[in-house]
């Protein structure tokens, strides 16, 4: 796809904040993005990205190439794409059973890197009635309060997963986030940038809150992440097969899978489809317990219960 000088970038985002009635943003250098945003294309696989330097989205007229962690990326891709609704990974309906046994509707929910997606507005209908969904760019979220400006449940604002210091503390029941980690972890400087949205999503929930990460990492690249000091989890695990996965599976989705006390997967467990989204329901205990002492469990009586 033929990238785009900076000024015909400039031109479009003015175009598109223009009928939003909206002042423009700075210029970004940026080239535009593939226009279908699968995972694999994007470097969010199965791999980690954890060395900081890589999954950079390119660059064009010249300019520095921009990191999916960067505003100025994900500003260039919304205007090409036109606040087309998409969701990453998956949809509500198969996170439904999740989200349903975690967070009851009456849950004050904190969307993290909400996007275009309908996944929002779909827990809307589904009884859900207060999110507050938030994203690195200014250009989506201008779309998303635009479209969906007569919804109360649903509120938006610009911000970065890593500081949301305009939140007080213990301010949620529950944080969702799928794909916004993993981007961060295709980034510059992904160790710290996971560390501080991680930190940041712990400080916001209330004990006993619900963070539910859904990633392309397996435990032995985001548990490390999940229980850094300052953080106090107790981690359970599930697996989903990836939308239009057309294998057989042997174990039900909502079945626990099992990791070892250092927080992996015990030897031999292969999921069947291998390109899998792992789902980390981590609930907010008291106290902390670093790095060095994960709190791995399956769900119990209290956590299971509809």
């Amino acid at each position: 796809m033929p990238m785009p000088s900076s000024s015909s970038l400039l031109s479009a985002i003015r175009r598109l904040l223009a009928s939003l009635a909206l002042s423009p943003p700075p210029a970004a250098a940026a080239a535009m993005p593939p226009s279908s945003p699968e995972p694999e294309e994007e470097g969010m696989g199965r791999s980690d990205a954890g060395g900081g330097g890589g999954g950079e989205g390119g660059g064009g007229g010249g300019g520095r190439a921009l990191s999916y962690g960067e505003a100025e990326y994900w500003d260039a891709r919304y205007v090409e794409e036109g606040g087309a609704p998409y969701d990453w990974y998956q949809r509500y309906a198969a996170l439904r059973p999740f989200v349903r046994r975690f967070a009851p509707p009456e849950s004050r929910v904190l969307m993290i890197g909400c996007g275009s997606a309908l996944m929002s507005e779909d827990m809307v209908d589904d009884g859900y009635t207060e999110i507050m969904n938030i994203d690195i760019s200014s250009v989506v979220i201008e779309i998303m309060r635009k479209k969906h400006f007569n919804i109360p449940q649903l509120q938006y604002m610009q911000m970065d997963a890593r500081d949301m210091s305009i939140f007080s503390d213990e301010s949620f029941d529950c944080a969702i986030d799928k794909g916004t980690l993993d981007s961060l972890m295709c980034g510059v400087g992904a160790p710290l940038s996971a560390a501080q949205m991680v930190l940041e999503v712990e400080r916001l929930l209330k004990p006993g809150g619900i963070f539910m990460l859904i990633t392309y990492g397996d435990p032995s690249v985001r548990v490390p992440h999940l229980n850094q000091s300052g953080c106090n989890w107790k981690i359970v695990l599930y697996i989903l097969p990836r939308p239009g996965f057309k294998g057989k599976t042997k174990r039900s989705v909502l079945d626990p899978v099992p990791m070892t006390e250092s927080g992996v997967l015990q030897d031999g467990f292969v999921p069947e489809d291998p390109d899998s989204h792992y789902i980390y329901v981590c609930k907010k205990l008291q106290g902390s317990t670093g790095t060095s002492s994960p709190t791995i469990h399956h769900v119990d009586t209290q956590d299971t219960a509809e």
